[in-house]
């Protein structure tokens, strides 16, 4: 999946999650940090992948992304598999942890799970395309949606695109459709 389908699927995966949840008050920060390690998360495992957009917005992310995928053994490696999603988990939970001195109004937990998330997301969606997700890493047998390859996902073709738009549409219906718990959300930001 391209990283646009990434982002968009994060999001709507973590504004699922936040619809069947109750209203709690959560700082403005924390709001902004959870949108932000949603994102990020839902991007994270293709930084085993030198030319995805991560690498290229940096100076020398051609450089570091070529290393970081050896040193990771590839696309749809390491980073694609739960072995990836724990690490992750673990060592973004780690530099929060660091950074909460720092950021006292900010709820890591909520900021974590967020994280998290965007991660799983991510791996769900590659789950649909052709290449599949080696779930059971260190097992090398990459798992895919549906099992046949043929009538799977091409990243950047139709059906992708047909995903992006229901997507779309998807949170387009959620936010009309929970209206109002979405205010009691925003007023209870502090």
């Amino acid at each position: 999946m391209t990283a646009r389908t990434h982002d968009l699927s994060a999001i709507t995966a973590f504004g699922l999650i936040i619809a069947v949840q109750p209203v709690r008050a959560v700082t403005v920060a924390t709001a902004i940090f959870a949108l932000f390690a949603n994102q990020l998360g839902g991007v994270a495992p293709d930084i085993d992948q030198p030319t995805a957009p991560f690498w290229r917005n940096l100076p020398i992310g051609k450089f570091f992304g070529k290393e970081i995928d050896r040193l990771l053994g590839g696309h749809r490696f390491i980073t694609h598999s739960l072995l990836g999603l724990v690490l992750f988990g673990l060592g973004f939970r780690w530099f929060l942890d660091v950074l909460h001195p720092i950021m006292t109004k900010v709820d890591i937990h909520i900021v974590w799970w967020a994280f998290m998330v965007g991660m799983i997301s991510h791996l769900i969606m590659d789950t649909l395309t052709k290449e599949g997700v080696p779930w059971l890493l260190p097992i090398p047998i990459k798992f895919g949606i549906p099992p046949l390859k043929r009538f799977r996902v091409t990243t950047g073709h139709l059906a992708e695109k047909i995903i992006f738009i229901t997507l779309f549409v998807v949170d387009v219906w959620y936010i009309f459709a929970n209206y109002s718990h979405l205010v009691n959300i925003f007023h209870h930001i502090s």
